[in-house]
């Protein structure tokens, strides 16, 4: 659901009534993750997306049903071997949606709508579209009453909303919420019937969101210029970093979200960094290289690469180990930068460094997948499909 909070935080603030679909348990070869969502107001507006398309008109009618019923509904969509074409996953996979209505007013019965979720998913998307971190916890395995409701979490461990069912639950919920949330991940999560003090064990859908990763590129050169506008499109917050003022420059980066004329260890040294940053090493210059990658390489970064010939790989092995790198700590460097495309252009080598940062996340091979034997989803996470009842 945080994958549309902008659109939702708009959508919240003018009033309107939506139901949002989103992906709760994914098995084999499913399109989209845990946290991926659509939504749906009552005016049939749509926004975001569940499967790329698969069962996409499918789940859009689940959510104008459940603006008009007010009832929250999980269900499964998956291959079908007696007629691969019917609604469903033709791909292989499995997926569960819950879709859950966020409206004031009645049910269809006439009972009125509890309106504690749409308060917390509200809040929800308003802290995901000012950047802010947070996570959101919701129901989708357990008691059929307390299905679907949320508990808004904060980095502090505060907490909003209620799971519905007893305080002990939400107070467990919040604690493993925020694990997640320190940690930046989507994923699914049980708890003990003795936890949940409901009588039976709970499975709940936690999504975080939390700021952009950072691509931190050194070295204001023409490959830099290119390599920032892809870590964009991948979602990074890009800063471009060079010694050079007359080459670092916002004339030269527009995309870039921050360009800092500094020395770049210097520059790294003052950072606060987590374990999803990327740093790329551009300036191919012993120079700038040496210092910046003897501090970079000890840092818990997610990705550390640097441009440059073999010979200047090797010739900066050899001035790392003369700095006191260890070979340990020389392993984790991705040199020269890249995966082999047989890259030429600016574009081209920006593309091959991008596949490589993300196969490096996702623990892809970089193999061609025709004729290969892997898988096409290597970090297929959180709780198997199969662990998902079905609720009438």
């Amino acid at each position: 659901m945080l994958d549309i909070a902008d659109e939702l935080h708009r959508w919240c603030e003018q009033g309107r009534d939506f139901a949002v679909a989103t992906v709760v348990a994914t098995s084999g070869s499913a399109p989209r993750q845990p946290g991926a969502a659509l939504a749906v107001d009552s005016d049939g507006t749509a926004i975001g997306s569940v499967s790329g398309g698969c069962v996409e008109g499918a789940v859009y009618e689940l959510c104008r049903s459940a603006l008009e019923t007010g009832d929250r509904v999980l269900e499964r969509f998956g291959y079908s071997d007696e007629d691969a074409f019917a609604v469903g996953l033709t791909c292989g996979g499995v997926i569960d949606i819950l879709v859950t209505p966020v409206r004031n007013g009645e049910r269809a019965d006439g009972s009125p709508v509890d309106g504690t979720d749409r308060e917390t998913l509200a809040a929800a998307a308003a802290a995901a579209a000012r950047g802010e971190p947070a996570a959101v916890a919701r129901i989708v395995e357990g008691p059929a009453e307390l299905l679907g409701r949320a508990l808004l979490v904060r980095p502090d461990g505060s907490y909003a909303g209620s799971l519905g069912g007893h305080p002990e639950l939400d107070r467990t919920a919040a604690g493993e919420a925020r694990a997640l949330l320190d940690a930046g991940r989507t994923e699914t999560v049980g708890i003990g019937a003795e936890g949940s003090r409901c009588g039976q064990p709970v499975v709940l859908l936690v999504e975080s969101s939390v700021p952009p990763p950072r691509m931190i590129v050194f070295g204001a050169i023409d490959f830099a210029s290119a390599l920032v506008r892809v870590g964009k499109f991948l979602g990074h917050h890009v800063t471009v970093c060079d010694a050079r003022p007359v080459f670092a420059t916002a004339r030269r980066f527009p995309e870039a979200d921050e360009i800092v004329v500094d020395w770049p260890h210097r520059y790294l040294e003052s950072q606060e960094l987590d374990g999803r940053t990327v740093l790329c090493v551009l300036t191919h210059d012993a120079k700038f290289d040496v210092p910046l990658l003897e501090r970079a390489l000890k840092l818990p970064v997610a990705y550390v690469g640097a441009m440059g010939s073999r010979r200047t790989h090797l010739d900066r092995l050899q001035r790392l180990r003369d700095a006191g790198v260890t070979e340990l700590e020389l392993a984790r460097l991705r040199s020269p930068i890249g995966l082999d495309l047989g890259a030429r252009t600016p574009e081209e080598t920006a593309l091959s460094i991008a596949a490589e940062i993300v196969a490096d996340r996702r623990g892809g091979t970089g193999v061609p997948l025709t004729g290969a034997h892997t898988p096409i989803h290597h970090d297929t996470a959180g709780t198997p499909a199969g662990r998902i009842g079905s609720v009438a």
